[in-house]
This record gives C-alpha cells, sequence and structure tokens, in this order.
C-alpha cells in the first residue's frame, strides 16, 4: 500500500538540509537582487510596461499548465484596465477576469494575511459559473466528503495510473487552519523557500475539487512578492513551470511518496526560479528595447498605419518588410505604402537593406544606427 507525506506521524513538521540549499537559494537570492535592481532603476512607464508583460505571461502560462488556454490579449488587457494602464486591447471574458482577479489580489496584496474567505473568493473568481467543464462543483468552499476521493490520474480509463490521492474531505479544516496560521506566522525562514514550501504544502492538501494548481502557484507568487518586497511582478515562475511541465510533476510526486524531510523539492523549486530569472532577464530586455524604441518615435507623431506596421514588426514579424508586404498589413493602396515608408525612411525609423530592383526590402532601425 503507497504511503503518502501526509501520513507520516509528524505531518507536516517538514524538514530540510539547509547546508545543502545554501549555493543554491544564495545564487538565486543574487539573481533576485539583480533583476529588481534593474527594475528600480527604471522610470514608472517602463517598469509598469515590464510587470505587465511578465504578469501576463504568468496568468496565461498558469492556466496552460491545467490545459485552459487563455487569449493573452484578453489577459494583458484586462490586467492593464485594473493596474490603470492604458494599452486599450480585446475585452476579457468573464473567465478571464476571474483568473486575473485571483492573480493580481495574490501579488498586489501580498502584505494582506491568507484567510479561507480570500481562498473561498479566489475560488470563485476561477468558477464563476460553478462548473469545471460541463461538470458540477462545489465552489467557494473546501471539497465536501460526497465528491469522493481526490486523486491526480493518468492514463486511459480502466488503466489508470494514480499519481497521488489527497486527504479526506474531513480533514480538510483542521489541515487548512495548520497550513494558514503557518503561512501568515514569523518563523525565521527564508522567503523563497517559504514560496516553496506552501506550494508543496497546499497543494498537497489539495483542498478544493478543481484550481487546487493554479491557487497553489498563486500563493506561491504571493510568497515571493513578499520575497521581492515590492507589488510588481518581473519574473514568472509559473512560465518555468508550464516549460518545465514533466519534471514539475515527477518532482511533486516524488516529493509525496517521500518522508517529511522535502530537501529534494526545495532543490528542484529554488533550480526552477533561477531559471525562469534567466528567461525573465531575455523577455524584459525586449520589452524595455521596444519601450525605448517608442519612446523615440514618439517624439513625433505617426499615423495609425505606421503604428500597426511598427507594431507588427516589433511582434515577431517573419522575413523583411517589402512595399507589398506594408499595403497587405495596412490595408492600403501600395502608393500610400509607399509614401508611409518614405517618411519612416526620412526619419531613420526604417532602414533599407541592400539589394535592389524587385527585392527591396526594410527592416527597424536599432536606435543610434
Amino acid at each position: 500500500m503507497v504511503t503518502y507525506i501526509y501520513e507520516q506521524p509528524n505531518w507536516p513538521r517538514f524538514t530540510w538540509n539547509a547546508e545543502a540549499l545554501l549555493s543554491p537559494l544564495t545564487a538565486v537570492r543574487h539573481q533576485q537582487g539583480r533583476l529588481l535592481g534593474r527594475m528600480e532603476a527604471l522610470g514608472f512607464a517602463l517598469r509598469s510596461e515590464a510587470s505587465l508583460t511578465m504578469l501576463t505571461q504568468d496568468v496565461v502560462t498558469s492556466s496552460a499548465i491545467e490545459g485552459e488556454h487563455l487569449d493573452p490579449e484578453e489577459v494583458r488587457s484586462s490586467i492593464a484596465r485594473r493596474l490603470g494602464l492604458d494599452v486599450g486591447g480585446a475585452p476579457a471574458g468573464r473567465h478571464v477576469e476571474g483568473i486575473v482577479e485571483l492573480m493580481l489580489d495574490a501579488t498586489q496584496g501580498y502584505t494582506t494575511p491568507l484567510t479561507p474567505e480570500r481562498l473561498f473568493g479566489w475560488h470563485a473568481a476561477l468558477f464563476p459559473t460553478g462548473r469545471s467543464g460541463l461538470q458540477r462543483i462545489t465552489v467557494g468552499a473546501w471539497r465536501p466528503q460526497e465528491a469522493g476521493p481526490m486523486q491526480v490520474v493518468s492514463g486511459p480509463y480502466g488503466r489508470e495510473r494514480v499519481h497521488f490521492e489527497a486527504p479526506d474531505a474531513d480533514r480538510l479544516a483542521g489541515e487548512m487552519a495548520a497550513f494558514l496560521d503557518w503561512f501568515n506566522g514569523s518563523e525565521a525562514i527564508d522567503p523563497v523557500l517559504k514560496a516553496g514550501i506552501a506550494h508543496f504544502w497546499f497543494v498537497t492538501i489539495h483542498p478544493f475539487e478543481d484550481g487546487n494548481g493554479r491557487i497553489a502557484r498563486a500563493i506561491a507568487d504571493m510568497a515571493l512578492a513578499r520575497a521581492d518586497g515590492c507589488r510588481e511582478r518581473f519574473y514568472s515562475m509559473s512560465a518555468q513551470i508550464e516549460a518545465e511541465r514533466k519534471s514539475y510533476y515527477a518532482a511533486l510526486e516524488q516529493q509525496q511518496r517521500s518522508r517529511l524531510d522535502i530537501t529534494f523539492w526545495l532543490d528542484w523549486f529554488v533550480a526552477c526560479l533561477g531559471r525562469a530569472m534567466v528567461v525573465a532577464e531575455a523577455t524584459l530586455s525586449a520589452v524595455l528595447a521596444k519601450a525605448r524604441l517608442w519612446d523615440w518615435i514618439n517624439q513625433k507623431p505617426l499615423n495609425e498605419r505606421q503604428r500597426l506596421v511598427i507594431n507588427r514588426l516589433l511582434d515577431g514579424f517573419e522575413g523583411h518588410l517589402s512595399t507589398a508586404k506594408y499595403a497587405k498589413l495596412a490595408k492600403c493602396s501600395t502608393d500610400t505604402a509607399l509614401r508611409d515608408i518614405q517618411a519612416l525612411l526620412e526619419r531613420r525609423i526604417l532602414i533599407r537593406n541592400p539589394g535592389g530592383g524587385r527585392n527591396i526590402s526594410y527592416r527597424l532601425t536599432n536606435i543610434g544606427e
């Protein structure tokens, strides 16, 4: 018979090897300080753009881990509106608004204690219709006994493999009371380690019928916001977990079937966070380069066609720009496209590539080129 970690006699008195974790934890705290230092040196507009990008990525990828694919533009629009940023975009649906509300409450309100009522609100925001897919679930309350065993399974029907079975429903009130007392407490523990412990502990209790993974990641983000000491987000743990999904589930399963020494899980969590910050550095460099270019361009006005085409070039347009491609993107005549391009060439926003004849093409400038 499988023994799970919560069946250990001293559960939930976790232990870990502080000496083994010292080197990776020191390294990730250094990365964290360097990243936050770079962001602190920026003006409000650039910091806001960087934080909006990472929050959007966090929401989209946290849902993707659970197989839900959200429209990034809807997510970005919803976050921007709630933060008072004017970026336009498509109106968001009720489901997108719910998960955005959850994530912002966790990260913007990181100093506010976590309570059952707050968690119930998060859960209700995730499932505004009271259903998970077609199935009706208990929303805004711990999972009830009648929901049956909460299992994580894979494989075809009739040959499922049970990766984990959560504690029985009649234990949830006591389990969550212990978790929340610890999370809101002032025990001297590194905030990054606390984020890793909180994530593992919550997802092991699995207190809801659905949405446990997303809420566990929101709780970890809340703890990481406390570690950063700021409401803005400049890296995405959820994005990195999504990129390493197979390893993530394997690490959880191994630790959930083990003893109360959770060094293995914490080592994985800290290493994953370090990789998240490396990716964030690259992502934010691109965001900041784009923002600097627009600051330079906006010294003189452009027409809407020009702005549309430049945004497409900045957002990963494949190949080089030609007059015909410009006309197609801007939905205008080739004569109008040529006039627009000529104006952009005169301002050095576009640069003509080598070559001539029918192969004339253009690229965006690097500032100062």
